[in-house]
């Protein structure tokens, strides 16, 4: 058995110019699919609030209208 080499790790047997980029890219994703709950959360609460201020608006003008 040969002793670990960090040389060797890294050029993951020859095939590192395909093994690194896949695992940045898997890392991308993992991280978009993470982050993307919180940003349609936040774009969705945006809009609610938006039609919440148009309703109030409206309602103001016409105080008849329910």
């Amino acid at each position: 058995m040969t002793p670990f080499s960090w040389d060797h790790f890294i050029a993951m047997g020859g095939y590192a110019a395909y093994v690194w980029p896949s695992f940045a890219l898997f890392f991308i994703v993992l991280i978009a699919d993470y982050l993307s709950p919180g940003f349609r959360r936040r774009r969705q609460l945006r809009e609610l609030r938006g039609r919440m201020a148009r309703q109030a608006a409206r309602q103001q003008r016409n105080p008849s209208v329910p």
